[in-house]
Order: C-alpha cells, then sequence, then structure tokens
C-alpha cells in the first residue's frame, strides 16, 4: 500500500536495514550492496516514499559532522551525554564535532559560527543561556535540535522533566519523616537549576505546608557543596535532609557532613540529580536522568531531519527516576 507521507524510517523498516543505508542507497553511494540497493528502492517505490527535495540535495555534498556545542566538556554529567551521542553517531555513520562555550554568550556564538559550514546540524545544550542570546547564536539556516534550553525559541527541543525528578526526592524525604529540608541549588539563571529550585519550593508547600522551605545557592560544582554543608553547620541550621540540585553538589554535601562526624543518613539524609557514574560509586540516593539517552535521543531527531524525516519544533521531555541508595533510609518509595 503506498504511502505519501512515509519516512525515511518506514523505509528502514520495510527493507530490514538501517536509516543510514536508506539514505546512502537513495543518494547513490557506491558503498551500498546492489541486493541492498535494489531492496531499498523497491521499499520506498513500494510505500510511495519521496526524499524531501532540500534535503536531498544538501544531502549529496554533506559533511556527515554533527556539531555539538555544550557548556563544558568536563566532568561525568557532559561525557554522560556525549557517550550517548558517540553510540548513535557510530550507528548512523556520523562523527561528532565538539566544541565548548563556558557561561558566555558571546563564546556561544563563536562556538556555533566555527560549526558554520563544516557541520550538517546542530546540538546546542545552553541551559545557562537566555533565550534572546541563544536565539542570535543560532544560524536560522542549521537544523539544530536545543538540549535543556530555556522555553520559546521555536526549534527542537529535548527537556529533562526537571520538577517531577525534585517532587520525587522532596516525596521520598517527607514519606520517612524528614521536614526539614534544605536546597541547594544551581547558579542563577540556569534552567536547569531554577527548575529543579521551583519544583523543590512547589513541592514543599504541596507535601509540607508548615515548614519554611530553605535554598543555599550553589553553582553545581562539588565544591558549592560543601561549602553549603559548612554554611548549615555554622549557623546550626535545623536540618534533617539536603536535596541538592545535582550529584557533584550533593557529594560535597555528604563529605563535608560525614567529615564533620553527621550521621549520613541517620541524622540528615542526601539526595542528589542526574545519576552520574559517580553517584553510583558513593551509594548516593539520586533522581536518574537519562543523560546518556538525552544524547542519543537528541543525535537521532537530528539525523532523521537530515536524511528527509523533518524536525518538527517541539519539546520532548525525558522521564526521571528516584534511585534509592544509601544516603537516605529505607522505608518510603
Amino acid at each position: 500500500m503506498r504511502q505519501s507521507s512515509a519516512t525515511i524510517r518506514d523505509v528502514a523498516r520495510e527493507a530490514s536495514v538501517s536509516v543510514a543505508s536508506v539514505s546512502r542507497a537513495m543518494n547513490g553511494h557506491s558503498s551500498v550492496h546492489p541486493d541492498t540497493r535494489e531492496r531499498v528502492l523497491a521499499a520506498a517505490k513500494a510505500l510511495g516514499y519521496v526524499p524531501h527535495a532540500g534535503a536531498r540535495s544538501l544531502s549529496l555534498s554533506r559533511s556527515h559532522a554533527i556539531g555539538v556545542v555544550l557548556p563544558d566538556l568536563h566532568g561525568e554529567f557532559f561525557s554522560e551525554i556525549v557517550r550517548g551521542m558517540d553510540r548513535e553517531v557510530t550507528a548512523r555513520g556520523y562523527h561528532l564535532l565538539l566544541s565548548n562555550m563556558h557561561a558566555d554568550a558571546e563564546r556561544a556564538a563563536l562556538a556555533v559560527r566555527a560549526m558554520r559550514g563544516r557541520v550538517d546540524g546542530l546540538i546546542v545544550m545552553a541551559p545557562q543561556l537566555d533565550a534572546q542570546a541563544l536565539a542570535e547564536a543560532l544560524p536560522p539556516e542549521v537544523p539544530a535540535v536545543l538540549v535543556n534550553a530555556h522555553r520559546g525559541l521555536g526549534r527542537a527541543a529535548l527537556r529533562v522533566d526537571n520538577a517531577a525528578g525534585i517532587a520525587a526526592s522532596v516525596a521520598h524525604l517527607v514519606g520517612l519523616g524528614r521536614r526539614r529540608l534544605v536546597h541547594v541549588s544551581g547558579p542563577a539563571g540556569n534552567v536547569d537549576a531554577s527548575e529543579r529550585r521551583d519544583g523543590f519550593l512547589a513541592a514543599m508547600a504541596r507535601l509540607a505546608p508548615d515548614v519554611e522551605a530553605v535554598v543555599i545557592e550553589g553553582d553545581f560544582h562539588e565544591s558549592s557543596g560543601t561549602a553549603a554543608a559548612a554554611t548549615l553547620l555554622a549557623r546550626d541550621m535545623p536540618c534533617d535532609g539536603i536535596v541538592a540540585a545535582n550529584d557533584m553538589m550533593a557529594l560535597g554535601v555528604l563529605g563535608a557532613l560525614r567529615g564533620a562526624g553527621i550521621d549520613v543518613p541517620g541524622a540528615v539524609a542526601v539526595t542528589g540529580f542526574d545519576d552520574v557514574p559517580l553517584a553510583r560509586y558513593m551509594g548516593l540516593t539520586t533522581v536518574r536522568a537519562p543523560l546518556a539517552g538525552m544524547g542519543e535521543r537528541a543525535v537521532a531527531r537530528l539525523i532523521d531531519a537530515l536524511e528527509g524525516g523533518g524536525l518538527t519544533p517541539d519539546t520532548q521531555v525525558m522521564a526521571t527516576e528516584l534511585v534509592i541508595r544509601a544516603t537516605t533510609p529505607a522505608g518510603a518509595a
């Protein structure tokens, strides 16, 4: 049956080959076995698949490189995202070109401009840039997928469900009888930090409305978690649970509390967010964000568009999962 709305994925499924093989077969690449090309063309004809004209003309001169611009290239958080991206590009016959922008809008624009003409499309993770700065940095003619960026840019996007993840941590601790909770937040202006902070305050207002919710600002680095714990200890602030906005700050908190002789989780329970590999090793209760899966999905979405599938300007939300380990008492899920 002919399907005028058939996509390249439909052809790949019909021909029992990869999407990359369909693309190479349709574009006449010499690396495709004649039998495979014949099977792909037959499947395309049966489904009524016609490659997008613009995408096809671009594909004939493509670099098969995906540009990735991240706030940083160091640390387990970013390495997990890149690991997922690398897994997908390898399977699809592409390669990655990485750059970092730190926290500076001008550096972001320079990093993106440096990619132009060298990559077929962009994946940009810029939670620290406001919508206007990011919009000005993105070349309108280059397909792009945004990861954990501010809303309202009219681009294809992926984001983590930050509010639900933090709410799960708060619910877990309140369910254990912990009510004097402190949130160690990420830096001001960072969209992930803002959503996790707002999610903490909303969850506390709902689950422990008679308790003042305390927030201490950090910067997503381990040292700021250590400093937050030192502040709590120096001020002798009542606290029986700490909800950190990421794992590295949670590990900083954990080290400082244990160094001061505080029983974790007996006196103070600690949770993080992201579930980087070190969190698993340290037995940290945390919110698992699908970091590698998010990188993999961003690449798949972009390559599908480059190979004729289309790139819709919608936001896909990645679900989170609370993982209970040794830094909170057992007994509440």
